[in-house]
């Protein structure tokens, strides 16, 4: 298992150059540290989609990721944004996918910190054990 310091997590964030975003959507509850830190240096507003998939040993819990909490009204009427959507992990991108069709008619981008994404600032097959 590979051990990330936050040190080494910002020092690539800052390597980043980001497009311009509106808000920063993480997908709880893993999704939430590093939207944190990505609100940090983005200066945008946070929202949070509970979705879930896994469990804590990475393995599905479901055939499809399902939504955990309703979305908050404001969330589910914005259009036309830019958003940047969060979460720690995409292996298979269902998660990120499912937060997308949820957040359709704005412009999405993803952020993992391992996988698969937009910005991504890890791709490797082994687990990671995050700092927090």
């Amino acid at each position: 298992m590979k051990k990330l310091t936050l040190k080494q997590i910002v020092g690539r964030i800052k390597k980043i150059k980001f497009d311009k975003f509106d808000l920063i959507v993480a997908i709880g509850k893993d999704g939430i540290m590093p939207a944190s830190l990505l609100r940090y240096f983005l200066d945008v507003p946070i929202s949070v989609v509970w979705i879930n998939y896994r469990d804590k040993n990475n393995n599905p819990l479901y055939k499809n990721p399902i939504l955990k909490k309703p979305i908050n009204d404001k969330l589910r009427k914005i259009k036309n944004k830019r958003i940047l959507l969060v979460d720690t992990v995409s292996r298979t991108g269902k998660t990120l996918e499912k937060a997308k069709s949820l957040l359709k008619g704005n412009n999405v981008k993803t952020f993992v910190i391992n996988g698969k994404a937009d910005y991504s600032l890890y791709n490797c097959k082994e687990c990671i054990e995050w700092p927090w």
